[in-house]
């Protein structure tokens, strides 16, 4: 399986089919809307992963994967964790609970799927479920002494404000604007799947909302996901965040 070309062509369906390979979910069925088809065009792209390193950590943690290097897998996917990726979190989740790139430890793998379901996104609340009737008492004991910790440094509480300040950062990028105005700007990405190796987008597709504003943000990964729907509330201010990691 070539996964960084699953990875960037199909990012909102690539990752459940990954997920759907390591942790047996049920398939989804809905069709992806147009802004989940360009996001899954776009999130595969050097430029767009520098101000969405959700996205940029969770692929390279893929490719690690696919490697067999699940050490370093585990790295990758820890780093996605801290901006708020929940696919992330569920193969950190995963990975403690078989023990791949790191010793099983299974009650921290149910605290990690209990991050994972943070947002009510189904698979991941029925992975939760299987993990937690599959505890032994005492594990289950454990879980909840060490949860608490974890989602101290991992929750959305605390890692949505990560991720918003790299959106808004990116999108203050748009023509050099800080308000984000984009007007007539055109903006051409490599993506080895184009002809020529090249796509091209308007600067209202690129910086659409919902892959730039933080709320909308949130909300097509929500869509993507199929969360149920909810009121989406404010998460704190962003946190100033050091330069992408080469």
């Amino acid at each position: 399986m070539d996964v960084r070309r699953m990875s960037r062509t199909r990012m909102s369906r690539g990752i459940v089919s990954l997920l759907l390979v390591l942790l047996p979910a049920a398939s989804l069925q809905a069709e992806p809307s147009r802004a989940e088809r360009r996001f899954a065009e776009l999130s595969g792209t050097s430029g767009f992963q520098a101000y969405h390193p959700d996205l940029r950590f969770r692929q390279l943690g893929i490719e690690a994967y696919a490697r067999g290097d699940h050490g370093e897998a585990l790295r990758r996917f820890l780093r996605a964790a801290r901006f708020a990726d929940k696919p992330s979190q569920a193969m950190v989740a995963e990975a403690y609970w078989h023990g791949r790139g790191v010793e099983a430890d299974r009650a921290l793998g149910y605290v990690w799927m209990d991050l994972a379901a943070e947002r009510g996104y189904p698979d991941f609340i029925q992975f939760r479920e299987r993990y937690w009737a599959a505890l032994t008492g005492a594990e289950r004991e454990r879980a909840l002494a060490i949860g608490p910790a974890v989602f101290d440094e991992y929750a959305d509480a605390v890692a949505q404000p990560r991720m918003a300040a790299w959106l808004l950062r990116g999108r203050s990028k748009a023509a050099g604007s800080r308000t984000g105005f984009v007007g007539s700007l055109v903006v051409q990405v490599m993506d080895g799947d184009a002809p020529g190796g090249v796509r091209t987008y308007n600067g209202r597709d690129y910086y659409a909302e919902e892959y730039w504003k933080p709320r909308e943000y949130w909300r097509l990964q929500d869509e993507i996901w199929r969360a149920p729907v909810r009121e989406r509330v404010d998460v704190g201010d962003p946190e100033t965040v050091p330069p992408p990691e080469q």
